[in-house]
């Protein structure tokens, strides 16, 4: 039987990228200064530090070294401090990676290397904007994580055919000698210091498998993963304590699908002991709680709903941005406990010692969560367009997403319908006074005062709203007036109870003088606390 992990609260996925924080050569206490200084006295419980993908930043034998890709000739200072730092500590018979356990322990955290399954971010050079590399291309170029190996073996990568255009140089981990390679860096990664575990990040980034056979060909990675299972036994039974996998992968059983990930094996043979969630690009709010849960209860794995920093700014809204992302994120985290999740999961949060304090003191939990201010909505289905370089990123994230979505007449006169869960009593906070606002926000993109549309908050037609551009509110440039503007209603506390709420738009009439279709962009349920 196998000993499960303590719970968390928050897991906190650090990328590494500490290492070049300090000009070099970067010493080792300032390292384990810059990483954990944002996590003590928080409710994080759990450090996963990102090793690396294809190039060791541990002394090996076997693994070319952090930097050997670029020949140690860098593009960028910031590259040169990330890699010199990292190889000077190695040089001066340091151990990075014990240290990093050493300090995550004397503050009562456990410490996780973080593999990143398939990282490509050498696909494009951004300061030169080049196009995405082709395979038959690797050969001439050098960059960050572009390893010796991959350029020898082109064929071993997935290609322009089965993969989008920038991801076409990433690994296919259907054939047998790339399994072999992630292996045997998983093994060393995992030997390089006495971790609490192991996290496969297969979501970074998520393109795997040839996409048309990705579904027939999931037994590959799950050989993968069994794999690992295996050597995590083997290094727990070798120190006599528990040696934890985690697996960080999509947030719906149909993404994993889709991807190649066969969580219901996975869960079903015990090949990991936590599941953490998120989109290949950016957060997914879509996070299949119970269904994850119910795969996961034979073997009591544990479930980390994640949040990511890309793309969901908050910009634009009535409210300021930071103040935004800040109430989504607790309304997210407040519905997952109430669903059963058992802690969090950050990624991708470039933290210093305050700049995300007020959400890592907070969101470990439900009561630290009461009556903090929340914001509810949809799913939002953000998809990049054709034309940019990274097109097809986000295919396989948030599938269901109910936003944004056009405005068509209909023959009966309905319109698309919105769901979305609200997890504060507002009518016991508004009872004892501690309620300051309660508000439905509804964005629609070419927006014209003689546009006609008629919202139904579960079956009950709502009054007129108010209507609200922000940017037309701009005294320093009177003529910045946006497309989009925002319908605002006020609602009573009886119009909110906890739990499921519809909401349906319809177009009564769209102003014939615009041309391009009313869009609803964002549905969303504003909650403040006094």
């Amino acid at each position: 039987m196998r000993h499960r992990p303590p719970p968390y609260q928050i897991i906190f996925n650090w990328d590494g990228t500490p290492h070049g924080y300090s000009e070099y050569p970067q010493s080792l206490d300032q390292l384990l200064n810059h990483a954990y200084a944002p996590l003590e006295n928080t409710q994080v419980g759990a450090m996963f530090w990102c090793v690396g993908t294809d190039e060791a930043s541990w002394s090996s034998d076997a693994i070319p070294l952090r930097g050997d890709a670029e020949n140690r000739c860098y593009e960028t200072v910031t590259h040169m401090r990330r890699a010199e730092s990292m190889r000077a500590m190695l040089e001066a018979g340091h151990n990075p990676h014990a240290a990093l356990v050493e300090r995550g322990r004397q503050l009562g955290l456990h410490v996780y290397a973080s593999i990143r399954m398939n990282d490509n971010h050498f696909w494009s050079d951004k300061q030169r904007r080049l196009p995405p590399l082709k395979p038959e291309d690797m050969a001439s170029v050098n960059r960050p994580g572009l390893t010796q190996l991959r350029k020898d073996h082109p064929e071993w990568c997935l290609g322009t055919e089965q993969a989008p255009r920038w991801a076409a140089t990433s690994w296919n981990i259907s054939v047998a000698q790339v399994r072999q390679h992630r292996f045997q860096y998983i093994a060393e990664a995992c030997r390089s210091a006495d971790w609490d575990g192991v996290e496969l990040d297969w979501q970074r980034h998520a393109f795997h498998l040839p996409e048309d056979d990705a579904y027939r060909l999931r037994y590959t990675l799950t050989d993968l993963q069994r794999a690992v299972r295996q050597l995590a036994d083997e290094i727990a039974a070798e120190r006599g304590r528990p040696f934890y996998v985690a697996v960080r992968v999509g947030a719906s059983l149909e993404t994993c699908r889709r991807v190649g990930y066969d969580l219901e094996t996975w869960l079903d043979e015990d090949l990991c002991d936590i599941v953490a969630t998120n989109a290949n690009s950016g957060t997914d709010p879509g996070v299949e709680v119970e269904e994850y849960l119910e795969l996961g209860k034979k073997n009591e794995v544990q479930l980390y709903p994640g949040f990511d920093s890309h793309w969901e700014s908050g910009k634009d809204r009535l409210v300021p941005a930071k103040e935004w992302l800040a109430a989504w994120q607790r309304g997210l985290t407040k519905g997952y406990y109430d669903r059963g999740a058992h802690g969090i999961y950050i990624f991708n949060w470039h933290a210093t010692r305050n700049s995300h304090r007020h959400l890592l003191t907070t969101l470990g939990n439900s009561d630290t969560l009461a009556q903090t201010d929340k914001v509810y909505d949809p799913v939002y289905r953000f998809q990049r367009a054709r034309s940019e370089l990274r097109y097809g990123a986000e295919h396989d994230d948030r599938l269901y997403g109910e936003l944004p979505v056009g405005l068509y007449p209909t023959l009966t006169g309905c319109g698309p319908t919105f769901h979305l869960s609200v997890h504060d009593d507002v009518q016991a906070a508004a009872a004892s006074g501690d309620l300051a606002a309660l508000e439905l926000h509804i964005e629609l993109e070419h927006y014209s005062p003689a546009d006609e549309v008629e919202v139904m908050l579960n079956g009950a037609i709502l009054p007129q709203a108010t209507i609200n551009n922000i940017t037309a509110q701009n005294p320093a440039d009177p003529a910045d007036a946006h497309e989009n503007s925002w319908l605002v209603w006020s609602l009573t506390p009886e119009q909110l109870h906890v739990g499921e709420h519809v909401i349906e738009v319809r177009l009564v009439k769209q102003d014939p003088r615009i041309n391009p279709v009313l869009v609803v962009q964002h549905v969303e349920v504003h909650i403040k606390y006094n």
